[in-house]
């Protein structure tokens, strides 16, 4: 058995998913301007997620699942999870986003698990907090290693994909790592570069 671990913003999926939330209260300026400083791992992660989630306070939760169910997919997304898995890999996403879009995202893809954040609401409204799995810019390399050794899977085994400055920590538990249209911060610690916005292409690697 193998395992492969992708990011889910701006790697499965073509876009950023608060970017497309905070679109529809008008504050997506804001929210993408910190993002930005977050994959370029000028601002920490922890910090940059709460204040981000904190500009989602007050968007109707069924307003929030209807926008992530129309979340585009990366172009190759599909045909790049379906090849791994006929390889014998586990294929996981690893989200510092929120279950709201990977959990959509894993039935559309078949992937075997996710990780992500959750929104939380209070009668039916977006309340500006935040919680969950992936939090902080050591979460990824945390979570790769427990689910190496509960699948006994050996970095030799594992790659991943990521594209900004929250994915280094899983980056140091992979024999392969992709820089997948990515920030220069990830790219210095890659050994796949992928810069067309076509996920297929890793496949050639593989």
């Amino acid at each position: 058995m193998k395992l492969a671990v992708f990011d889910f913003d701006s790697t499965l999926m073509d876009g950023e998913t608060i970017d497309f939330l905070a679109q529809s209260l008008g504050v997506k300026k804001q929210v993408s301007s910190l993002t930005k400083e977050a994959m370029d791992g000028k601002l920490d992660f922890f910090e940059s997620l709460i204040q981000r989630v904190k500009l989602l306070k007050g968007l109707k939760y069924k307003d929030a699942v209807d926008i992530c169910a129309k979340l585009p997919l990366m172009n190759g997304a599909v045909q790049s999870v379906a090849k791994l898995k006929e390889k014998g890999y586990k294929v996981v996403c690893f989200s510092g986003g929120f279950t709201i879009a990977t959990n959509i995202a894993k039935k559309k893809l078949k992937l075997d698990a996710t990780f992500s954040n959750i929104l939380h609401e209070k009668n039916g409204i977006l309340t500006g907090l935040v919680g969950g799995d992936m939090m902080f810019s050591s979460s990824k390399g945390e979570m790769i290693q427990k689910l190496q050794a509960l699948l006994n899977i050996r970095m030799e085994d594992t790659l991943v994909v990521g594209d900004g400055a929250n994915d280094l920590s899983m980056f140091k538990y992979a024999k392969q790592k992709i820089a997948f249209c990515a920030k220069d911060i990830l790219k210095n610690e890659a050994n796949i570069i992928i810069d067309e916005k076509d996920l297929s292409i890793m496949l050639k690697y593989i």
